[in-house]
């Protein structure tokens, strides 16, 4: 059925506005409407964009009967997550001690959208400090998940994953340093791209102080959407230079064609972990999919992904408490306070002589699976190794932290080593959204968006489903 402007990816849309099927105005509109009717009860959207949206769109569309030259979002509603910089709005991460942060500038990932023509709608919701595996804070409160209120939307872009799920547009800024993007997006069936460091320019002017060196390596900009071609496009935008990032790499983004049949390396490999059989089912059918998608798929051994797992536990979290963890005691509320702590029991703490050698240790690890990705240029594997959590998993004890922990050690990890790792739904797991996870080499994201896409050929659009739940529930 024909659900309405707001229901089309962003593909869709940039080219119906460029084709004068559609103006900017009437798409600002019907984002605006759906957002006006479904966020008060998931509050996804925690800042109200919609008048200055409005503005935005009429010039646009100036813009348009004018024949100018237009952006590849031209008139593409998008959110940003409240823990990067808009020019003029506050950048609170969660915290009220925050709500009179102003940002003097614009951020590069808020720049580059705004630069493409994308019309910002709103801003979404994140854990105090984004630094939960779900989306709550004394601020702004709890963002639900669409599919299932009593299920966490995932975190720390939990608002970004419960806005794109409800159709509050199809891009939505969110980043990741654990698994911020991966986590929403396997929480509500949608799709997003990790980009490898220094794929995505990142800086806050609002910052008083740089992060520490591992953040900096580990920590990536992305977009969560629906559809994979619209996190393919927003990737590319997101992904123009700022020189106030001294990570940013100017690697095109579509690499070299590789030879036929790419390899796709397989693993379940649990390292001790109690997998969810629903999972491995969810990683069999991916399999299966891309075979008959033209890939050669093979079940094999990779390296392991334990040891930068552990090493984001023991190093880079450390590293984390060391730079937040005063502000969580000083301005935090008493729940962040605790999780903080029980992060730092998940692993074991390192000095700085183990801080020094665990950086030297990450370059090691980093190489290893850089020779296996050069065999095998793609790694399919869980995400989530269990099924979605309540809402509030990690709040009832230190059991629960770890649980979390262990179970995204494939999302941990990956940051730890820098590389890329896309998030694709391949079902539902005890009646919530599931997905698997593609790793791929540096800068390969173009190879990552690729095999996401013949997963999503076969098994859907999920925000379709939920939307047909919507339409078909008694009113």
């Amino acid at each position: 059925m024909d659900r309405g402007l707001w229901s089309r990816s962003a593909v869709e849309l940039a080219t119906m506005i460029r084709a004068r099927k559609a103006s900017c105005v009437e798409v600002t509109e019907s984002v605006l409407d759906r957002i006006a009717q479904h966020n008060g009860r998931i509050n996804a959207i925690v800042v109200d964009c919609s008048e200055e949206a409005l503005h935005a769109a009429e010039l646009k569309d100036r813009e348009v009967r004018d024949s100018a030259a237009l952006g590849p979002l031209h008139g593409v509603p998008v959110t940003i997550k409240e823990n990067i910089d808009v020019a003029g709005q506050a950048t609170t991460n969660g915290l009220p001690a925050y709500a009179d942060v102003i940002a003097p500038d614009h951020s590069p990932v808020t720049r580059n959208l705004l630069d493409a023509g994308a019309i910002i709608v709103g801003r979404t919701n994140t854990p105090e400090l984004s630094m939960r595996a779900t989306t709550d804070n004394p601020l702004r409160g709890r963002t639900l998940n669409p599919w299932d209120e009593e299920a966490s939307p995932g975190g720390s872009s939990g608002g970004a994953s419960a806005a794109a799920a409800m159709g509050f547009g199809p891009i939505h800024h969110g980043n990741d340093i654990g698994g911020s993007l991966r986590f929403p997006s396997f929480a509500c069936g949608l799709a997003t791209v990790k980009p490898t460091l220094g794929r995505v320019p990142a800086y806050n002017p609002s910052a008083t102080a740089e992060r520490g060196l591992l953040a900096q390596l580990s920590s990536v900009q992305g977009a969560i959407c629906r559809e994979v071609r619209d996190v393919r496009l927003a990737t590319r935008v997101l992904a123009g230079g700022d020189a106030r990032d001294p990570w940013w790499v100017p690697v095109p983004f579509e690499g070299p064609t590789l030879d036929s049949p790419i390899k796709i390396a397989v693993t379940c490999e649990a390292h001790g972990y109690q997998i969810d059989p629903q999972i491995i089912a969810g990683i069999d059918r991916a399999a299966e999919v891309l075979s008959d998608a033209g890939y050669a798929v093979e079940r094999v051994a990779t390296p392991s992904i334990m040891k930068p797992a552990q090493a984001w536990f023991d190093v880079l979290a450390s590293e984390i408490v060391h730079f937040l963890g005063p502000i969580a005691r000083e301005h935090g509320s008493e729940t962040i306070r605790t999780i903080f702590e029980d992060y730092q029991r998940v692993g074991n703490p390192v000095d700085a002589a183990g801080y020094r050698q665990g950086i030297a240790d990450r370059t090691a690890l980093t190489r290893e699976w850089n020779v296996f990705l050069d065999r095998y240029p793609l790694v399919l594997c869980p995400f989530l190794m269990r099924s979605m959590y309540p809402w509030d998993h990690d709040a009832h004890g230190f059991e629960q932290v770890k649980d979390l922990f262990m179970a995204a050690i494939y999302s941990t990890g990956v940051n730890y080593l820098g590389l890329p790792a896309g998030v694709v739904p391949v079902g539902f797991a005890d009646g919530l959204p599931a997905g698997v996870q593609i790793i791929g080499r540096r800068y390969r994201e173009d190879l990552i968006l690729d095999a996401m896409e013949a997963i999503e050929a076969s098994v859907g659009i999920l925000a379709h489903t939920l939307w047909e739940r919507e339409e078909s529930a008694p009113s």
